[in-house]
């Protein structure tokens, strides 16, 4: 039953930052606004005061999806990543809202929450929500739950797809499912098949023209892709996969979906395309938050 609740949904990525009033049921109330990120933590937090202020007077509590592992009790990044400025994990969220209380998560989670709830995953009581763009974010529900793991950091996508050590990862190591699935990985693919560097939009255009080195490694993509899902399914035999992020609208889901089941030991998974558009940060977290009041 919607009992009126509302929550500040605020997404900080690391070019943008998107604001937006969300009621209970997921729905956005309010045109959301678009802020660029500052590359200060300064200027981070007196934009994030500023989007308080101006727009929390009607919410119960402010949610803040964001890159980075996030604590259990919602307070605290633990790890910040490289597209957001230095020192940006120590920012005291609470301190900017004096008023009314501040929930954060991981915005992959709440991705994963907002597709569990309204999007793709809706009616799934297990299922794991891959953001694929720079980099490659993960959301795992278990019977319903955010899985959050012993310290909050549970879902990062950095386990290993090769023992070779040459494909330098975000993460300080080597051969992560990230540096193979994300843009980044697409690129490098590419580069490993032809032997020349090129933009991942340069490759996406010349596949669209028939470039068979292009398409080649995009395909080789592709079953990067399926591999790091047969393994995930395996561990935690989910109902679906939801693929969001910049990436996603590249994959032949059906593909990838035939690919997995193909060699997955239990019963079949799914493969679907993200639905929860483009908020789905700010409304998941909102979404989560309200569980806390």
């Amino acid at each position: 039953m919607n009992t009126g609740k509302k929550a500040l949904g605020i997404d900080i990525g690391g070019t943008k930052i998107y604001a937006a009033i969300v009621d209970e049921n997921g729905k956005i109330l309010t045109v959301p606004e678009k802020y660029a990120t500052p590359k200060t933590v300064d200027g981070i937090k007196e934009t994030l005061s500023n989007i308080i202020k101006k727009q929390a007077k009607d919410a119960s509590i402010v949610a803040i999806a964001t890159a980075g592992a996030v604590n259990n009790e919602n307070t605290k990044i633990l790890s910040s990543t490289a597209n957001l400025v230095e020192g940006y994990s120590e920012i005291d969220f609470q301190s900017l809202s004096p008023k009314i209380p501040v929930f954060i998560e991981n915005d992959a989670n709440c991705a994963a929450w907002a597709e569990h709830n309204i999007g793709a995953a809706k009616g799934a009581s297990h299922s794991i929500t891959l953001t694929l763009g720079t980099g490659v974010g993960g959301g795992i529900i278990i019977n319903n739950k955010l899985l959050k793991g012993k310290s909050g950091a549970a879902g990062e996508m950095h386990f290993k797809m090769s023992l070779e050590r040459k494909r330098p990862c975000t993460c300080g190591t080597y051969d992560c499912f990230e540096s193979y699935v994300s843009g980044r990985g697409l690129a490098l693919t590419y580069r490993d098949v032809i032997n020349r560097d090129i933009t991942t939009y340069q490759l996406i255009e010349r596949a669209k023209e028939g470039d068979a080195g292009c398409i080649l490694s995009l395909d080789i993509w592709q079953r990067h892709l399926a591999d790091g899902l047969i393994g995930l399914n395996d561990i935690f035999d989910t109902e679906i996969f939801v693929l969001s992020g910049s990436m996603a609208e590249f994959v032949e889901v059906e593909y990838v979906q035939n690919l997995v089941n193909k060699e997955i030991v239990t019963t079949p998974t799914r493969v679907k395309l993200a639905s929860a558009g483009n908020f789905a940060g700010l409304i998941g977290a909102s979404l989560l938050a309200f569980d806390k009041i």
